[in-house]
């Protein structure tokens, strides 16, 4: 009987993330952030080899490209440009399955890169500002990474700024379309989606040690999961997704993505 070898928190989130595009066919996956970046490249080589990548920069690539700086001789394999306008070609069109990394996220599925507290003239932090968030939220699907689930990331109420459109009632446009496409949320503690009442978020799975009553306390409003439910615990990453993330990552990055680089089994 083979055993599972030995992995982290950081790594069941980039394999539990990679299965987000698993039935999407061939569409543009975006990875903003070591995570994100780490699982697009993960689903290519396992899940969707219909997927289609970039180089984080401007080719379309047949092989995912590692993180980090690149071994003597090595050649990116671009099979042509990716240029700023193809990519919102391909967005606009629906082609497209971006996974972010917000800093905050609300009920709804609103989330927020741009400002912490104050307003929007004198925030109390300032973070990245909206940046593409807006256009990049519409007309194609979009999914979260978020590497420390707290009340502080899930917040109560709204996001203290609306840089990414979700599933308010109270901000859409009668008589239109909202172009939202909202599909998993995966945290340091369980895979979320929205498939609750009026595509309220859900907890789908839990990893493994944590509880539901856990994660919502760590979550700033109701998690819409029954009372007493059973849920299943995240699945564990095979020894083949192992080796490709290391293959994937070859400097080590993902130590970084929850902090102390926890063990996940724990």
């Amino acid at each position: 009987m083979s055993v599972t070898p030995e992995f982290t928190r950081a790594e069941l989130m980039i394999a539990a993330a990679a299965s987000a595009w698993r039935d999407d066919g061939e569409v543009l996956a975006t990875g903003i952030g070591t995570g994100p970046r780490l699982a697009a490249g993960l689903a290519r080589l396992t899940h969707n080899p219909g997927l289609m990548l970039t180089d984080g920069e401007a080719y379309l690539v047949e092989t995912p490209v590692p993180l980090g700086p690149r071994e003597a001789g090595y050649k990116v394999r671009a099979s042509g440009w990716m240029t700023y306008s193809r990519v919102f070609d391909s967005l606009w069109g629906g082609r497209r399955h971006a996974l972010v990394m917000p800093t905050q996220i609300d009920r709804f599925g609103q989330a927020n890169i741009s400002r912490l507290g104050g307003t929007p003239a004198r925030p109390k932090t300032q973070l990245l500002g909206a940046r593409g968030f807006p256009g990049n939220s519409i007309h194609h699907a979009n999914s979260f990474f978020v590497p420390a689930h707290s009340a502080r990331a899930f917040v109560s109420g709204e996001v203290d700024m609306v840089c990414s459109a979700g599933y308010n009632p109270a901000r859409r446009i009668e008589g239109m379309r909202s172009f939202v496409d909202l599909r998993v949320i995966v945290t340091d503690l369980c895979v979320m989606d929205f498939t609750g009442p009026d595509h309220a978020i859900r907890v789908r799975s839990l990893h493994p040690g944590v509880t539901l009553e856990q994660v919502q306390a760590a979550t700033g409003f109701a998690l819409a999961n029954a009372a007493g439910e059973t849920l299943p615990e995240t699945a564990s990453p095979t020894a083949e997704e192992l080796r490709l993330i290391a293959q994937l990552d070859p400097h080590n990055l993902r130590a970084a993505i929850v902090r102390g680089n926890p063990s996940g089994r724990a």
